[in-house]
């Protein structure tokens, strides 16, 4: 099939072909504000324009291809957007967002893919997202490409971030933290149960995405209730001018999209997807893989109405369901493993939906308004035998977890005169949690106040000051109510060195409350006790960076970081929630767990142009924990270094666009308990040995990826064949060990080997 499919790429791209054009528009607004911003200087390779009163910007007639889009207007910050692709059947739409520099007279020039900050923060575009080589069409794993980053398992979402564990990751979606927004949250999982921040397939496609933010490290001061790093994804609007549709088919799903305005009359626009999995089709045709019967499907929606005196109100939502079911081979002397003579049925639910507001009071003020409510169910059903007989009935694991969250967010955004700024707001979070083991099942409901309040100021020409203030106020109610309170300063300084060279510095206490099944642990031999008195575990964040920008749109970028946890729930003795995933808890815990992570990392980048791209990335790092015996022992993400290339170059004839991408990852094996054998063999269970947890150190991981595609655009349509070759090597990387009933062994399960996804798309 691989040879079939570039003998197809080499032979269309030799074909002389005509070359076609489409409109590339826009409009651009403060930032703060999101006024529109008239009379604004708007450039596409040179070709020069000004916006109008609206703020909008049209070019007509550009040809298909890549562009670079220059955008400046006095008193902002020069946004250069280097990596626009024109195809043909499509307009393409940019919301250029301008910063004000503080600096009336005096223009600072940043990246459309390096957004201004002060440190710590990556920006994460949709066209990146189906560029790069292995993302599953994922914003979570492009952030694979970063330094410091690594994936949990091959099968998953999940993140390790600066050695913190996954749980430490907060979703959230347009600004609001919601619950995990994932297909086959137990996909890669030691125990086959559900994770917190983690799954197989991101639920929103990325026809709905605009630009999604990767924060990892002292955030600002309106990210509350994370402690290791944030994905906050972002929506785009659809086409208010014209009708579009796109239309993918490959190995992870059918994909449909549709966009458009809902009149001509008016600028108010609807996008919408579908999306179900190919796996699914698959199935109903009897067809499985390994046992496995794999299905998903989900919709996604976002309807914009702007508002009069610029105003903007904003509707979407976002629901999914998916399902992994393992059948037992019927005949005994073809088993293997101990899951072989076994039924497994797995599902995963999951919906989001909210609204955002959007009021400007006055030329330097607006009031930011979201609502979000996100629920999540999964259930795990573990059978011996065939569930249709009698013997076999009920089963002998029975999971199933139940979150909602309903969170609020109102923002006051003001800008000074002097360019200084100022926000203040608050979030308002209500959670239910409900889990139920074998035969058992305990509820809580639990309530987060986060006031915030950040103030941004230019301090001398060239250095700016950022200082806030979190309070967290949180109220479990488990069985009794205990209510938690805490301060969290931030603080950061960005010093402009010279035109092209800038330091920052960045300080952070960040807290986040504890998983559902910390606070439900049982410990009681009579019956169920759980946690009550859990408070959030919080860690003290310091960051220092240095940034080089060459030309070309290649940048370097150095930063060292401490990490000190405070509070992390523990039992006193060698159990620390730093090294927890999704495993259930049968123990007593305190707030009484300290842990360290230090680290420093690197990252040249060149973004796209003269087509070819890279990112370069790795870091040194350490992830140690607390004992109860006052010991500091290695953590189980502490992988010690990590390494990423992500490149590509794409070759263009005519109408023609051929790409060819790829990244190698090479990380530092993450670390598991050892194994008692002779008592596994008793209980016909894994057993660890007790005392030394984490001494083993896995092999190092690598794995290299390619992603061959070819872009053809035509009159009315565009099209893009591609073949994603995902651990082309077929590396059998480790993922942890377990010990097999059936087998009477300790087996080694291995991550994923070689998997080609073909996939065609079709824009019009």
């Amino acid at each position: 099939m691989i040879r079939t499919f570039l003998l197809i790429l080499l032979s269309t791209t030799l074909i002389h072909a005509q070359q076609f054009r489409s409109v590339v528009r826009g409009n651009v607004k403060d930032a703060d504000t999101g006024l529109p911003l008239a009379q604004a200087t708007v450039q596409l390779d040179g070709q020069g324009s000004v916006t109008d009163d609206a703020g909008s910007f049209r070019f007509e007639g550009v040809e298909t291809g890549r562009h670079t889009l220059t955008v400046s207007f006095v008193g902002y910050q020069t946004l250069v957007i280097s990596e626009i692709l024109l195809e043909s059947g499509k307009e393409n739409v940019q919301e250029v967002r301008l910063a004000a520099t503080g600096r009336q007279l005096q223009e600072a020039t940043v990246s459309g893919s390096r957004p201004p900050a002060f440190n710590s923060v990556q920006a994460i575009t949709a066209e990146q997202t189906l560029r790069y080589a292995a993302t599953y069409l994922d914003p979570a794993r492009v952030a694979t490409s970063f330094a410091g980053v690594a994936a949990a398992n091959d099968q998953a979402n999940g993140l390790v971030i600066r050695g913190n564990s996954p749980n430490s990751m907060q979703w959230r979606l347009e600004g609001v933290e919601i619950v995990n927004p994932n297909h086959l949250s137990n996909a890669g999982t030691f125990s086959d149960r559900p994770t917190s921040a983690g799954g197989g397939v991101n639920i929103l496609s990325t026809q709905l995405l605009a630009t999604s933010y990767f924060l990892n490290g002292a955030f600002p001061a309106q990210y509350g209730n994370a402690v290791a790093g944030v994905m906050d994804m972002r929506l785009r609007k659809g086409n208010d001018e014209r009708h579009e549709f796109t239309a993918q088919a490959g190995l992870i799903g059918l994909d449909i999209a549709a966009e458009g305005p809902f009149s001509k009359r008016s600028k108010a626009s609807y996008l919408v997807n579908y999306r179900y999995s190919f796996t699914g089709l698959l199935g109903a045709m009897g067809v499985n893989f390994g046992g496995e019967d794999i299905r998903f499907q989900d919709l996604s929606f976002n309807l914009n109405f702007p508002l009069k005196k610029g105003g903007n109100l904003t509707v979407f939502g976002l629901g999914g369901i998916s399902s992994n079911i393992f059948k037992p081979e019927p005949d005994s002397t073809k088993w293997e493993f101990y899951k072989d003579s076994h039924h497994i049925i797995y599902k995963n639910k999951m919906g989001a939906a909210g609204v955002t507001h959007a009021l400007p009071l006055g030329r330097r003020a607006v009031l930011n308004t979201t609502f979000v409510m996100s629920g999540l169910q999964t259930s795990r059903a573990f059978y011996k035998g065939d569930t249709n007989t009698v013997e076999y009935a009920f089963p002998i694991e029975d999971d199933s977890l139940t979150k909602s969250k309903a969170t609020g967010n109102m923002t006051f955004n003001y800008r000074f005169a002097g360019g200084g700024k100022l926000k203040i707001g608050a979030f308002l979070t209500f959670q239910y949690d409900r889990l139920a083991p074998l035969y058992a099942y305990e509820e809580f409901k639990s309530r987060l106040f986060q006031p915030f309040a950040e103030w941004t100021v230019p301090i001398a020409p060239g250095l700016t000051g950022e200082v806030g203030l979190t309070a967290s106020v949180s109220k479990v109610d488990l069985w009794r109510a205990h209510t938690h309170r805490t301060l969290e300063p931030r603080a950061a300084l960005r010093w402009q060195v010279t035109d092209s060279q800038k330091l920052t510095f960045s300080y952070g206490l960040h807290s986040q409350l504890p998983l559902a099944q910390l606070y439900a642990a049982g410990f009681s031999v009579t019956g169920f006790s759980g946690n009550p008195n859990l408070g959030p575990a919080r860690v003290h964040h310091f960051v220092a960076g240095y940034q080089r920008d060459f030309r070309k749109s290649n940048s370097l970028k150095i930063e060292a970081y401490w990490q000190e946890h405070l509070d992390v729930p523990t039992n006193g003795e060698d159990f620390s929630a730093l090294n927890l995933i999704e495993t259930r808890v049968s123990t007593g815990l305190m707030n009484t767990g300290k842990g360290r992570n230090y680290g420093l990392e690197a990252t040249y980048q060149q973004l796209l142009s003269r087509d070819f791209y890279m990112v370069v990335a790795g870091s040194v790092y350490s992830a140690r924990y607390l004992t109860g015996g006052n010991e500091w022992r290695k953590g189980r993400f502490d992988g010690r270094h990590t390494f990423s290339f992500t490149g590509g170059k794409e070759f263009k004839s005519g109408a023609r666009i051929l790409g060819v991408n790829t990244k190698i990852l090479w990380l530092g094996g993450f670390r598991e308990t050892p194994i008692d054998l002779e008592a596994s063999k008793t209980g016909q269970q894994t057993v660890y040995v007790t005392g030394d947890p984490f001494a083993l150190k896995l092999k190092d991981y690598f794995r290299p990826d390619l992603r061959i595609y070819l872009k053809k655009s035509r009159a009315s349509y565009s099209t893009t064949l591609a073949l994603d070759l995902q651990n082309v090597s077929g590396t059998k990387n480790k993922a942890f060990s377990y010990y097999d009933a059936f087998q009477q062994k300790i087996v080694k399960q291995k991550q994923l080997g070689l998997i080609p996804v073909l996939s065609y798309r079709w824009e019009f």
